[in-house]
């Protein structure tokens, strides 16, 4: 076989070719080392979320203690009802101011979603507190509703209703039509939703009153 001589700087330079090709293939093929300690597992690292802080509540000023503690329930509600009415078309209907400041009856207006779903969470405190328990006067009754943080001013009396007393409660703020009706039922109430106009009384809207009371 016939000899090939290369000159030095050659032979040096393919030798260190050879090395840093068996090098790389080294590394490559060699399995990469985890810096926690044997038999552990790495707990993955969790973004925390990020921080919401409560919407404010803006109340007006001179507003009585009990007026306020009614505005932050109301908003707690809306906000409840906020996510899950995301998106729904729905708007009161337009209404005129009369010309007259004298107490006319008038009709109820239509309930945006937003109000629907204010209403079922008033409904369903008011149901559960006076659940199982005999009102009988209006004082009672009354006195029940302040207790849930309904100020006694937006607590209006209306003629009783088959001898069991009726009240009426203003719970609109702002540009809403919400508007309840409580009539004691005798070992429970019947919530009633309805909505009234802004330049209305709620006891000057007009009702049809319901003649068979709640089975549950």
């Amino acid at each position: 076989m016939r000899s090939i001589l290369l000159p030095k700087p050659l032979i040096t330079a393919a030798v260190g070719g050879v090395l840093l090709l068996a090098a790389g293939t080294q590394s490559a093929h060699a399995t990469p080392k985890s810096s926690a300690p044997a038999g552990k597992s790495v707990a993955p690292v969790r973004t925390p979320a990020p921080y919401v802080p409560p919407r404010a509540i803006t109340v007006p000023p001179r507003t009585s203690e009990a007026e306020a503690r009614f505005l932050e329930l109301a908003d707690l509600i809306a906000q409840s009802c906020e996510p899950k009415v995301f998106g729904a078309v729905g708007r009161g209907a337009r209404v005129t101011v009369p010309d007259s400041t004298m107490p006319v009856p008038v009709d109820p207006l239509p309930l945006t979603p937003t109000e629907v779903c204010a209403a079922q969470r008033h409904q369903a405190r008011i149901g559960k507190a006076f659940s199982g328990k005999e009102t009988g006067t209006y004082e009672r009754l009354r006195d029940g509703l302040t207790n849930l943080r309904y100020p006694g001013a937006r607590i209006h009396r209306v003629p009783n209703f088959a001898g069991r007393p009726v009240v009426r409660l203003d719970v609109r703020v702002g540009a809403d039509h919400l508007a309840l009706e409580v009539t004691d039922t005798g070992n429970a109430v019947m919530v009633r939703a309805f909505g009234a106009p802004q330049y209305a009384s709620v006891t000057e809207v007009r009702l049809e009153r319901e003649v068979d009371w709640p089975t549950s």
